[in-house]
């Protein structure tokens, strides 16, 4: 039993085969990241998954935190930077890392320099307002990967939550300028309808957008740089299962099997072996960007009240 935010789209469909005929038979919880690690801590004491994996660092560090997590040395742990994870505990470990892109829709301007060059663009530029989708809820990992990349921008000791009041205002203003998420659409469907030109996208997902809906999209690099959502995979503490677990971890975070994912998906592996495997175009395409610096302690610690705030302030109606 595997809780993952990152096997939509197909990809739970192809790990499902790939695994079967390695011997082991896969059932996923498909859920937002948010929502992955609330459900695996609400079980805490009665666990049903056996391995979680596609979560972010800051949700493996609670999840750590509430002692969720079983500590678990991989077959392939030395082929991994395993300070992009949990180094000193070893309870979670890098598989995927991948930028948090603001996208926009090419032919919707005559140039590159007309078309949003960061997320400020959006709410403080005139011709973007309104032509930008918001989300209409929180629980997912991109939109609180965003969150955190603009929040942390404004990041004040004496603020509120650890914001100035100038971050908070910012927020506001993204969310009173965008045009609200439409439950069901897909932003790239609204891009090719002409409802709106840019939103927030992943790596993988806009390469298989891109694909899915004819339309060609480019991401703003922005000078600050961006967030990079480094995917995890951990064994569930508690679970009946941990010998299989185990052996699961060890094949799909190999080389081999990461190499495989990442030609079908899209996605940088951790894996240095895995890269000599992996889409080239993947990788490139990932190191392109700048890592946005972020301190990533001060989301920890906050995420969960911005998220509660921003709902309550930003999201009602």
């Amino acid at each position: 039993m595997i809780y993952s935010n990152s096997v939509s789209e197909g990809r739970g469909d192809w790990l499902k085969k790939e695994a079967q005929a390695a011997g082991f038979a896969l059932t996923f919880v498909d859920l937002g990241g948010g929502d992955v690690m609330n459900r695996l801590s609400a079980e805490k004491n009665n666990p049903i998954a056996d391995v979680t994996f596609g979560l972010n660092n800051v949700y493996f560090e609670k999840l750590k935190a509430q002692q969720v997590l079983e500590p678990y040395t991989p077959a392939w742990a030395g082929d991994v930077d395993a300070s992009l994870g949990d180094a000193a505990g070893g309870e979670f470990w890098p598989i995927v890392q991948e930028p948090i892109m603001l996208v926009y829709k090419k032919d919707a301007y005559a140039s590159a320099a007309e078309a949003p060059q960061d997320w400020t663009d959006l709410w403080t530029k005139e011709q973007f307002k309104g032509r930008y989708e918001v989300p209409n809820s929180l629980g997912g990992a991109t939109t609180q990967m965003v969150l955190s990349g603009i929040l942390s921008r404004y990041a004040d000791p004496a603020g509120e939550l650890g914001v100035s009041s100038e971050g908070w205002d910012q927020v506001k203003a993204y969310f009173a300028g965008g045009s609200r998420a439409i439950k069901g659409e897909d932003l790239y469907a609204r891009m090719v309808k002409g409802e709106v030109e840019a939103g927030q996208m992943w790596l993988a997902g806009k390469s298989a957008r891109e694909k899915q809906y004819d339309i060609v999209t480019e991401a703003a690099m922005p000078t600050v740089g961006v967030p990079f959502a480094v995917q995890h995979v951990a064994l569930v503490s508690g679970t009946k299962k941990a010998e299989t677990a185990k052996k699961f971890i060890d094949w799909f975070g190999s080389a081999e099997t990461q190499g495989k994912w990442s030609k079908e998906f899209f996605t940088a592996p951790t894996n240095t072996k895995a890269a000599a495997l992996a889409d080239p175009e993947a990788i490139t395409q990932t190191e392109a960007f700048t890592k946005q610096d972020i301190d990533w302690t001060l989301v920890a610690d906050n995420i969960d009240k911005w998220v509660e705030k921003i709902e309550l302030e930003y999201l009602k109606g």
